[in-house]
């Protein structure tokens, strides 16, 4: 039998992919469904599209969701379901990517938004468009695989602001030292004490002083 795939490419039917997407939903919500019983699932599915020399994925996909409420395992159906969409909306947003991609290889900066929204990156030079893309590269693994779902839809349709969501998993960014605090009463390197300056000269060597401290701070691993 032949499955054909949402790209149009043919590809031999694989019992164990059906298998382990039902045991992924069986286990995104801890039921005692044994892997047997699973195994029974999918005979059935393979009995109902035997016939089949050519069958795409959804279609598939779709005699799954059948089967397992007939074998009464409509919350694995439902997470079956949710399974299926959650791939299905990673597809799109890998598709999505590579326009961004696109955009960020080859149109101006004065053009794209996605090259604009970064003042301290040059996106029109080489090292600018590496960096960009490495950053929409670590946005689009965070939202599909890592913040929770609710979060991930929150902040793509505007209802909160994620703030350097490309560092989120390595580094803490944009973690600024109060400029107040450090003029009125000097501060602590850790390597010493610096005293409140008194001349704008000593201000703005302090100020230089506390942005190197601040990147210092800035970049460093999180710990585990």
């Amino acid at each position: 039998m032949q499955v054909v795939k949402r790209n149009g490419d043919l590809v031999p039917y694989d019992y164990y992919r059906i298998f382990n997407a039902i045991k992924a939903a069986r286990d995104s919500v801890d039921l005692s469904v044994s892997d047997e019983k699973i195994d029974r699932v999918v005979d059935a599915v393979e009995d109902a599209i035997a016939n089949c020399e050519r069958i795409s994925v959804e279609e598939i996909q779709d005699v799954v969701e059948m089967k397992l409420m007939s074998f009464g395992l409509n919350e694995v159906a439902k997470h079956y379901v949710l399974y299926r969409q959650r791939h299905s909306i990673r597809r799109e947003a890998g598709a999505h990517l590579m326009d961004i991609y696109k955009e960020i290889f080859f149109a101006d900066s004065k053009d794209v938004d996605h090259k604009r929204d970064n003042a301290n990156i040059n996106t029109d030079a080489s090292m600018g468009i590496m960096l960009k893309l490495g950053a929409e590269g670590a946005k689009h693994f965070v939202d599909n695989y890592v913040l929770p779902e609710e979060y991930a839809k929150a902040d793509k349709e505007g209802y909160i602001h994620i703030h350097d969501k490309d560092f989120s998993l390595i580094t803490l960014n944009c973690c600024q030292i109060d400029l107040l605090k450090l003029f009125h009463g000097g501060f602590s390197t850790g390597h010493g004490f610096l005293r409140e300056p008194n001349s704008i000269r000593s201000y703005a060597s302090l100020a230089c002083i506390a942005i190197q401290s601040n990147q210092n701070d800035m970049f460093k691993p999180k710990a585990n």
